[in-house]
């Protein structure tokens, strides 16, 4: 039961109120002051969290690289930005890569080619990676095979690996290519690859190459050892001394098929971003080199080669049954590689 105290005095009348109402209003403020702290906390917290988020979001933007303002935005499909497991890009980790093809045939001059390729600074190139058929084999095995290679985890001797700015190596189109052209174009065009075909006009002129070199390998003309390509002028002229014999029968259809072949990769790789390159004007008009590093948008440089070219003259210096071989194509579609001397 309350009790209220109750005074009189000579002029006013006070009542003082119970003990207990004084508590309750103590526990009252208390309450609102926990429940205010909790609330004036919980925002705290929530801007910290943001704050950190934004943190973390800024770092992932420095280490992601960005677009170069300056840059083509039609050629962001082609930048990359390997992540090698091998090795630590460092500075040049935010430097963009692009990554190229180079598709030819054998004694069609990609081995010169591809020397002064790699006599830029910021080019790797790194050989016939598809010769060994172990990697292939299946459409598996090529395509880790160029995972590697285009994450820079492929070293030959011609790597530049931490600040190159084109990755890429040369494909036969005997190395597997025409037996996955599907699979390999959509490779292609979904990582962004600069295919360049490197071709020659003048198949003859290929087939005595062939033929010379696989002599080679057996007589091993220099020093016992077989080599396909030389880097002086007596070492070209000791293996330009071997004179083939080719079989007139079959010639004609010879020298159709290689045609063919190379008619049927451009066809197959046709929708590919790509450039195509003839060995003879190479030869014959060095500032197709330009054009090459345009394609590749590289900075302009002057590339060299130390390789010597093997058959020089025309083409009845280098071929034994040569009266044979002129009666044969005279009149017909190849009769314009008899003549011709680069």
């Amino acid at each position: 039961m309350t009790v209220s105290m109750v005074f009189f005095s000579k002029d006013v009348l006070i009542i003082k109120p119970p003990k207990k109402s004084a508590v309750v209003l103590r526990l009252i403020v208390f309450t609102f002051s926990m429940v205010f702290g909790v609330y004036v906390c919980s925002i705290c917290f929530k801007q910290i969290n943001i704050q950190t988020k934004n943190m973390f979001l800024d770092n992932e933007v420095i280490e992601r690289p960005c677009c170069n303002a300056i840059v083509d935005r039609s050629q962001i499909p082609f930048l990359h930005y390997p992540k090698p497991k091998t090795f630590d890009r460092l500075e040049c980790a935010g430097n963009p890569v692009r990554l190229f093809a180079i598709l030819s045939m054998q004694r069609s001059g990609s081995g010169w080619f591809e020397t002064l390729l790699n006599s830029h600074v910021n080019v790797s190139s790194n050989g016939e990676i598809f010769g060994p058929k172990i990697r292939r084999d299946n459409i598996s095995s090529i395509i880790k095979t160029l995972d590697s290679v285009y994450n820079l985890d492929w070293f030959t001797s011609s790597s530049k690996n931490e600040c190159s700015a084109a990755i890429g190596f040369k494909w036969m189109l005997n190395q597997g290519l025409m037996e996955h052209p599907e699979e390999i174009k959509d490779y292609f065009n979904d990582n962004g690859v600069s295919i360049i075909f490197l071709l020659r006009r003048n198949v003859l002129r290929r087939l005595v190459s062939m033929l010379a070199n696989s002599y080679d390998k057996g007589a091993k003309v220099l020093n016992g050892v077989h080599v396909s390509h030389v880097h002086s002028h007596e070492e070209a002229s000791a293996l330009s001394k071997y004179k083939p014999t080719i079989n007139i029968s079959s010639l004609a259809l010879d020298l159709r098929e290689m045609e063919e072949t190379a008619m049927k990769a451009l066809e197959y790789f046709n929708s590919t971003r790509h450039m195509i390159l003839y060995y003879e004007d190479l030869i014959k008009n060095p500032s197709k080199l330009m054009e090459v590093q345009d394609f590749l948008k590289l900075p302009r440089m002057k590339l060299t080669s130390r390789q010597v070219k093997i058959h020089k003259g025309p083409l009845s210096e280098h071929i034994k049954n040569w009266g044979d071989v002129n009666r044969t194509l005279y009149g017909t579609t190849y009769e314009k590689f008899l003549q011709a001397d680069y």
